[in-house]
């Protein structure tokens, strides 16, 4: 055994003091002696170990965990906890005292094997392993007694605190910010002592520490002012990579566990610190002392309590029943409300529709006009370009040759014909798709225009939805009873839901229509290939209010509506979603009178 005392610290003192009567102290000793059984030469002191021995790194004065003794000899919880290490895992071990501060530099330079208390930190773990930890240290603030008092290590803040260098708590501290307000000591008894004669207001030490060296230096002015700020643990530590040694101590760190020596060398130096407990024999005297009062008060009370407890489950239904009746009508008044407002969202989206149709239909009717009479320009200025033609050789015309001109301006008012005359279409599809039919009336329609009519609205979206659109109208259909307008906003409603489904362009959207005889019905089948619907949502689809589009802006009011316009006409709307992926929706009509069979 090595020590390195710093000049000017402390001398160190005696063992703590146990709390226990001399009777009870010789009983404790006869239980160490069959825990730690010593036959023959086996005791540490007479053991032979082959090769050198591990040095140990100890704190000289942090008791109850490492000190020396009165006589100079080592002593303290992790002392004996090191001994029996050492005895069980056969080597040899011998300690070195010192300052906590130049106990770390000591094993970073390889004169130091092993520290044997070194609380566990991430920061730490750059320069050190650590062992599995065998306690767990507390810490405490200490001030002066009439000191303001704190509660947490953050409360220090622009306060005068102490702390011994090198310990957790002056990381902890560091890490705060408060590393400059600090002041430094080279032990937990230089702090302490500093504290007492007012250089510093508080400091921050391990509470157990804390506690013996008060007691031991009588600083009878200095108190715990918060007792556990932070718990440490607390562990053997070597330098970085010697896995080997401290696989050794881990191991039989584990053994004295199982043993049941780890447990009465800790009871042995920090059990005696604890806070005793309660016996049985007297938690069940005080348990009965304040129970049996309360049973009779209890007794007294259970009768009344038990008719409150009635009437209050009675009013309870009562006021529930009231208030699910409430609900009940807020809720109707909250659908009854969405639903006028979507009313008149698609009474001004109509005007706005008509608005819009009238003001494309004018200019589009200008270039319906004219371009008759520019076919007939044409025409008549033909025969006069190709006898230049003929005379001169080829010119340009429009800064094109004539030669390729006089095929192409043919062509280019034919497609302008067209193109104008598919707007005037889609105008007037917009223009009876947004009338509103006040009146309702039904008449005959065919059921495949009125599809195509709701197919070029919905063009763009279809074009941009999905490269795999298709369509199969059987021929021959017979007329359906009912308005076509109100149809075809079934017909682009169920489309937009199947375009909305498919999570790219490569998935087909498939369209057919069809009719069965035998139930004289008429059907609209549209498949797309989408992600599909789970089963448990397929018979709320046409619920008012329900989406499975809420995040997107969904209002769950366009199949309830479509559902709505199919049954005035007698028909039906179903749904099919397989698992896997992808949708069906039916649309079913019956025929007009007079084409059932």
């Amino acid at each position: 055994m090595s020590i390195d005392l710093p000049p000017g610290n402390i001398r160190p003192g005696p063992r703590i003091p146990s709390a226990l009567p001399r009777l009870s102290m010789l009983l404790l000793v006869l239980l160490l002696a069959v825990a730690f059984p010593r036959p023959g030469h086996a005791a540490y002191d007479e053991a032979k170990p082959a090769g050198p021995p591990i040095l140990v790194g100890a704190n000289y004065a942090y008791p109850p965990y490492e000190f020396l003794d009165a006589n100079g000899h080592p002593a303290g919880y992790n002392v004996d906890l090191t001994r029996a290490i050492a005895e069980v895992m056969g080597v040899k071990v011998e300690f070195r005292f010192g300052t906590w501060s130049r106990l770390r530099d000591e094993l970073r330079a390889g004169r130091v094997d092993i520290l044997q208390g070194m609380s566990f930190s991430d920061d730490r773990t750059h320069e050190v392993d650590f062992s599995p930890p065998h306690t767990i240290v507390h810490h405490a603030i200490f001030a002066r007694r009439g000191t303001k008092v704190v509660t947490t290590l953050e409360e220090l803040r622009g306060k005068k605190v102490v702390v011994f260098k090198g310990g957790i708590m002056h990381d902890s501290l560091v890490r705060l910010g408060l590393g400059p307000e600090l002041v430094l000591a080279k032990s937990p008894a230089d702090a302490l002592r500093l504290l007492a004669a007012g250089g510093c207001e508080y400091a921050v030490v391990a509470a157990l520490p804390g506690m013996s060296l008060i007691s031991q230096l009588h600083l009878t002015n200095v108190v715990p002012v918060a007792r556990s700020v932070a718990a440490e643990k607390y562990c053997y530590a070597v330098r970085k990579g010697n896995t080997e040694l401290l696989t050794r101590f881990s191991e039989g760190l584990a053994i004295l566990e199982q043993t049941g020596q780890y447990q009465a060398i800790y009871d042995k130096w920090l059990g005696v610190h604890e806070q005793p407990r309660l016996s049985r024999d007297r938690a069940l005297k005080y348990g009965l002392a304040v129970l049996l009062p309360l049973l009779g008060v209890l007794a007294g009370t259970a009768v009344w309590s038990r008719t409150l407890q009635r009437r209050v489950a009675d009013r309870t239904a009562e006021l529930a029943q009231e208030v699910a009746e409430r609900n009940r009508a807020l809720e109707e008044l909250k659908r009854h409300q969405d639903k006028l407002i979507q009313a008149d969202k698609m009474a001004t989206l109509g005007t706005l529709v008509a608005g819009v149709a009238h003001e494309v239909n004018n200019p589009n009717g200008l270039i319906l006009l004219n371009l008759p009479i520019l076919r007939d320009v044409f025409r008549d200025t033909e025969e006069t370009l190709e006898e230049r033609y003929q005379k001169e050789g080829d010119f340009p015309l429009g800064g094109i040759p004539y030669s390729r001109m006089r095929e192409e301006v043919p062509k280019m008012l034919e497609e302008m014909g067209e193109g104008a005359s598919r707007i005037k279409r889609i105008v007037e599809d917009l223009k009876d798709y947004a009338r509103q039919d006040t009146v309702a009336r039904k008449e005959p329609f065919d059921l495949n225009d009125v599809v195509q009519k709701a197919l070029r609205l919905l063009e763009p979206t279809l074009r941009k939805s999905t490269s795999r659109f298709s369509t199969q109208f059987a021929e021959n259909l017979p007329p359906a009873l009912g308005v076509p307008q109100r149809i075809e906003q079934v017909i682009v409603n169920l489309l937009v839901n199947a375009c909305q489904a498919l999570p790219a362009p490569d998935r087909a959207i498939r369209l057919a229509t069809s009719y069965d005889p035998e139930q004289a019905l008429l059907r609209v089948s549209i498949r797309d290939e989408g992600v599909g619907i789970p089963q448990e949502f397929l018979n709320r689809l046409t619920d008012p209010f329900f989406t499975t589009k809420r995040e997107s802006g969904g209002t769950g009011l366009g199949l309830s509506i479509s559902a709505g316009i199919v049954q005035e006409h007698g028909g039906s709307l179903s749904f099919d979603s397989p698992p896997g992926g992808g949708t069906t929706a039916v649309l079913s009509l019956p025929t007009g009178p007079g084409e059932q069979q």
